[in-house]
């Protein structure tokens, strides 16, 4: 009799056989015709797109994985005829994990192969493809089983106003340009930005010419690149004469003073032999925007205020000079200066400060002076008492300015300090000359006093609306101690 554990396991056998083997009307679905290196789809000619199913793609034995692993790439080759600047994208593919790497043949087989760039989830490569150089584009996806991948190769031409003859003519300001610099080029004898000299090559460039009607200020900056711009302004009628106004390198504005009827040549680049998409803006150069502020921002009569200039220029010149009338008849100049006012009352501060170039702006503020300010005169206290026995403790406030809500503390001498007693908050009116207001507290004199054989009382007095301007008076000790029995 067959044993049934041999059985067994021959019946799993054939069964994993009957699922391994395809029955005959089934077929094998073939990767991409460009699924290998040797077999790379060759681009004759731009724009190209191409659109390749990459499910049933594979890697092959050595197959380089640069930028990041896919386990089922395409490629396509590349072979310009004239140098050109070339911009690569995988829009349009069914998977959002879509990656593609691009060598430059320097030699046969993948050995020869030097990685250039590389790109994942999206985005876009722009190179430099030199005449009868071959370059070769591999793309795959990261995650995904494969699917529907789209490779889009097109010319970047240069920018309209790349050589200096055909320069983007300014009529009237402000004025505003988007280019892509990508693939400008610079011309024989163009001039290098004398702030580009020691901060790299300056080889793409485009340019702007402006004649004022009016002189004055004006202001040229470059923006939302993804690269070090600079930006240079010349005066002159050719490459061969041109004169540097001045020049900005790594962003900022570039601020002039423009005359009438003169014609300004503006050339914007990047630094480092970088290029791409930029934002050009010349301007009317803004007036400085002043602005300032004070400490204490509660003065009073015995406060020497400090004053601060926030002010700034938009035109990055600078600001040269600042100065300030206090309100009172007092003046005084430089960025900080400090001041003191004699009475309280509300004295209007203005601020002027002028540029390196002359345009000039004001602030003002009104400082209000108030001097809020109680004292303690006297705080009376019984020559003796007994234990057991309710007194009375007299506080005298001094206050001749401003009605004052405030709280009275009153603490009494024990071995090592004072200990709190109890206190009250009270409106304290304005009286003239020295009359007081006279705050009273009930004291029980207890055994422990007593004990003690006397006892000294401190009072303190705190502004609970305002500032007190004078702090060193709002405390008082009894004396002579209180004898207790």
């Amino acid at each position: 009799m067959l044993d049934h554990k041999l059985f067994r396991v021959a019946l799993a056998l054939l069964v994993g056989l009957a699922v391994a083997i395809p029955t005959s009307g089934a077929a094998l679905a073939a990767p991409p015709s460009n699924d290998n290196f040797a077999s790379a789809t060759v681009i004759g000619a731009l724009p190209f797109s191409d659109s390749v199913d990459n499910t049933e793609a594979t890697i092959e034995p050595d197959e380089p994985q640069f930028c990041s692993f896919s386990p089922q790439t395409v490629w396509w080759s590349f072979t310009p005829a004239a140098n050109v600047v070339v911009r690569a994208d995988m829009t349009g593919s069914s998977f959002f994990d879509t990656t593609f790497t691009l060598y430059e043949a320097v030699g046969s087989g993948f050995g020869g192969l030097n990685a250039l760039n590389c790109t994942s989830f999206g985005g876009s490569i722009t190179f430099n493809a030199q005449a009868g150089t071959t370059y070769y584009l591999q793309a795959g996806s990261i995650f995904t089983g494969g699917g529907s991948l789209s490779l889009n190769l097109q010319e970047v031409p240069p920018p309209p106003n790349d050589n200096f003859a055909s320069a983007t003519a300014i009529g009237a300001l402000p004025f505003t340009q988007s280019m892509d610099i990508t693939a400008a080029t610079t011309e024989a004898g163009e001039p290098t930005p004398s702030c580009a000299i020691f901060n790299g090559p300056v080889s793409k460039t485009a340019w702007l010419a402006f004649t004022p009607a009016t002189n004055g200020p004006i202001s040229a900056s470059v923006f939302n690149t993804p690269f070090s711009p600079v930006v240079a302004a010349y005066t002159g009628s050719a490459l061969n004469n041109l004169t540097e106004v001045g020049s900005r390198c790594f962003g900022g504005k570039l601020t002039f003073q423009a005359n009438a009827g003169t014609t300004y040549y503006f050339q914007v680049a990047g630094l480092f032999g970088q290029g791409g998409p930029l934002q050009f803006l010349l301007e009317v150069t803004p007036p400085p925007v002043a602005n300032f502020g004070f400490s204490p921002g509660d003065p009073s009569v015995f406060d020497t205020i400090q004053f601060f200039d926030f002010s700034f220029d938009p035109g990055e010149v600078g600001i040269q000079s600042q100065a300030w009338d206090f309100g009172d008849g007092a003046t005084a100049t430089g960025c900080c200066p400090t001041h003191r006012y004699a009475a309280d009352g509300d004295y209007t501060v203005q601020l002027t400060v002028t540029t390196f170039d002359g345009r000039t702006a004001s602030a003002s503020q009104i400082v209000q002076v108030r001097t809020h300010d109680v004292t303690i005169t006297k705080l009376s206290a019984p020559q003796s008492a007994s234990a057991g026995q309710t007194r009375t403790i007299t506080v005298s406030i001094r206050n001749t300015r401003y009605p004052e809500l405030v709280q009275v503390q009153l603490y009494k001498s024990v071995p090592g300090g004072f200990q709190f007693v109890g206190f009250v908050n009270v409106n304290v009116p304005v009286r003239p000359s020295n009359r007081t207001s006279d705050i009273k507290f009930s004291y029980i004199f207890t055994s422990d006093d007593a004990a003690i054989g006397k006892v000294t009382f401190r009072a303190v007095v705190t502004l609970l609306s305002a500032r007190d301007a004078f702090p060193a008076d709002n405390e008082a000790i009894s004396s002579p101690p209180t004898k207790v029995r």
